[in-house]
């Protein structure tokens, strides 16, 4: 059976490049589920080169998307050369608006600043905040990087500013408190992006 490359969620297509993560999140829908929607199993046998993924593509109509989202089974910056390369190829041959939904931990992965990278690619970066206080994010993300991850998240963030049109952090409704929304909604006022409460997913 084919893997899962390109799957479409409402009316947008998401692109599963890997199921690599730097956190092991407590809420993950990948610990329950092995797919979403209406798409197959989006855990992957490989990892696809480029060529694969742009080839999928064929298989899709430009016109049925709004948008374009790097978002499966795993961090797409844990897959960032890929990333670029078919982002690459979206902006040129889709003219198609596009979207990372990442941990924010992709400078650390890489070891090194990737926000300029993204200059020209993407439109949107959506980074989940989950949690306000550095310990209480470590907890529920449980990343590789320990207390790190908390603040080269926010790092990221900042970065993205420079170079993505559309910066969001977003929190999902029902996991914190109105208390803990207020002080995520000031730490998104000071970096300058936009904070979304998003709803729970089932």
């Amino acid at each position: 059976m084919a893997m899962e490359i390109l799957y479409e969620v409402h009316d947008n297509l998401y692109v599963n490049l890997t199921n690599r993560c730097s956190c092991a999140c407590t809420f993950c829908l990948r610990q329950d589920r092995d797919r979403m929607g209406e798409s197959g199993s989006l855990w992957l046998d490989h990892e696809p080169t480029a060529d694969e993924v742009i080839k999928e593509f064929a298989k899709f109509r430009r016109e049925d998307y709004t948008e374009v989202v790097f978002c499966g089974f795993g961090e797409p910056t844990e897959a960032f050369e890929v990333l670029k390369e078919v982002a690459a190829f979206v902006k040129k041959e889709w003219n198609c608006p596009i979207r990372i939904n990442t941990n924010g931990q992709g400078s650390l992965i890489n070891g090194r600043d990737i926000a300029p990278e993204l200059s020209g690619l993407i439109d949107t970066v959506s980074i989940s905040l989950n949690n306000p206080d550095p310990e209480k994010y470590q907890e529920i993300v449980r990343s590789r990087f320990g207390e790190k991850g908390y603040e080269g998240m926010l790092s990221f963030a900042k970065e993205c500013t420079k170079f993505v049109p559309g910066v969001v952090m977003t929190t999902v409704d029902t996991t914190i408190s109105k208390e803990e929304e207020a002080r995520c909604l000031e730490i998104c006022e000071k970096l300058g992006v936009t904070y979304r409460i998003r709803k729970w997913e089932a």
